[in-house]
């Protein structure tokens, strides 16, 4: 296969389901932000359904799954919540469905400790770290009060999560008939939880292979010198070894198959983006990692998309500093700078 496949016409965004595999519905749920979707799964059990992954925490999402719930499900009970990473989108109403429903919620520990810590994201952005990370970067002071003050007044922040049951890399969830494995994606979030079912060749890939987007890898202020990226990468390995004739179900865009493809277009990028950092850093000497970000976003547009800008171009520079291609100095006025190291100028990058 060299190109993606579409089989499946998604759903519409009023609660309608369509089913992709026996007893595996898919329902797209509407979203006012930039993204402005998301596709969730219901999964059929033996006595009933297991969703994976939520929607945001608003009035309209829980009067959509309330009606779903109770109308188009053939009268089965929801028995489980599995959410595939912390990010809102995914998780935002997983509290709210775990106590309506009465029924246990299952994630990686990880997501289940960002969850709980971005819970506190308004008392986050007030630490001096925080602060300095932007600073550190380059970032001018004003375009960083702008980032602080749309991440304390984010309106789809959920409520702290009290209670969860752990998912692993290897474990098994058996749901109805199929047998799904968790395989733990990393760099996009610190434990995502993908589940494959290799019988049938269905892949619940959520963010980790997006058909025609590139999930966000940053660095963050609470982990200044990670190498996500690297991370990232490793992930996709993990999950090229699925069947070549894999159903991908990701939680953005269309069902596709081609995940070995996708795999390679996604490592393809990352080193387009790796390729330009380093030219541009051969050209000029120097730059900060908010002057990288401007040479490779030229086009942002709010303080969203400066912090993920932001903290994906701070990922490239810090892949290529793990691998000593580039170096980094701290300046008198305390900030990063990044240059070429001698060996690399002397030699051609490897990959």
């Amino acid at each position: 296969m060299t190109e993606l496949e579409f089989p499946v016409a998604p759903p519409r965004t009023d609660g309608a389901l369509t089913e992709v595999a026996p007893g595996v519905l898919w329902m797209r749920i509407r979203m006012p932000i930039a993204l402005d979707h998301i596709n969730v799964w219901l999964l059929r059990g033996d006595d009933g359904w297991t969703i994976v992954d939520t929607g945001l925490p608003t009035d309209e999402t829980r009067a959509l799954w309330e009606r779903v719930i109770t109308q188009n499900l053939d009268g089965a009970p929801v028995e489980a919540v599995v959410c595939t990473h912390f990010h809102y989108d995914h998780a935002g109403l997983a509290s709210w469905l775990g106590e309506r429903f009465k029924v246990p919620l299952y994630m990686s520990l990880g997501e289940f400790l960002m969850m709980r810590m971005f819970a506190r994201v308004t008392e986050i952005v007030l630490q001096p770290e925080e602060r300095r990370f932007f600073a550190q970067a380059g970032m001018p002071a004003e375009r960083a009060t702008r980032v602080f003050a749309a991440l304390g007044s984010d309106p789809f922040l959920p409520p702290r999560l009290d209670q969860f049951r752990r998912l692993r890399a290897g474990d098994v969830l058996t749901i109805g008939p199929r047998r799904w494995k968790v395989i733990i994606g990393e760099g996009h979030s610190p434990e995502h939880v993908c589940l494959y079912s290799g019988q049938d060749g269905l892949l619940i890939g959520g963010d980790q292979l997006l058909p025609g987007i590139t999930s966000n890898v940053m660095v963050n202020a609470f982990e200044p010198d990670g190498n996500p990226l690297a991370l990232w990468l490793e992930s996709l390995d993990r999950l090229e070894r699925c069947r070549d004739d894999t159903l991908v179900l990701p939680s953005h865009q269309k069902v596709f198959r081609g995940a070995q493809v996708r795999v390679q277009q996604l490592r393809d990028h990352h080193r387009q983006q790796l390729e330009t950092l380093q030219r541009r850093l051969a050209e000029q000497g120097e730059c900060t990692a908010y002057e990288a970000m401007l040479a490779l976003y030229p086009h942002l547009r709010g303080a969203a998309n400066d912090l993920m800008a932001l903290g994906e171009t701070t990922a490239h520079l810090s892949w290529l500093r793990h691998r000593g291609l580039i170096g980094r100095r701290l300046d008198p006025d305390d900030i990063f700078r990044y240059n070429v190291t001698k060996a690399a100028a002397d030699e051609e990058m490897h990959w």
